[in-house]
């Protein structure tokens, strides 16, 4: 992740990039916060619910926009065949206030 404007964490608006490696998904998670992303290339793959399961989620392309509203539990990321990660713009008012739907579990699942 490289932070371009602001922080996650800082209060006040944040401009970051992220790079999704293939192989990787977000574990179920919301946040406080609305968050806008614009993929910048590769495929992003998105999906909605407390239910984790990848098989199921939406593929994102370079060039589209997603609009994560607060609170709304949702996971993402990039499959394991994938040949190239995706690169995503996210742009929000911080501090995000990240919550695990089962924070038992690690944030982060490999695919």
């Amino acid at each position: 992740m490289a932070p371009l404007y602001g922080g996650l964490d800082q209060p006040g608006p944040y401009l970051v990039l992220m790079k999704w490696n293939p192989g990787y998904f977000s574990a179920p998670h919301s946040y406080a916060t609305d968050r806008l992303s614009l993929v910048l290339s590769g495929t992003w793959w998105v999906n909605s619910g407390a239910d984790f399961d990848p098989d199921n989620a939406v593929p994102v392309p370079a060039g589209g926009f997603v609009r994560r509203v607060a609170r709304t539990q949702h996971y993402d990321g990039v499959k394991s065949d994938a040949r190239e990660p995706a690169v995503i713009a996210l742009f929000g008012i911080a501090p995000v206030g990240l919550e695990l739907v089962d924070s038992s579990k690690p944030a982060w699942r490999k695919v």
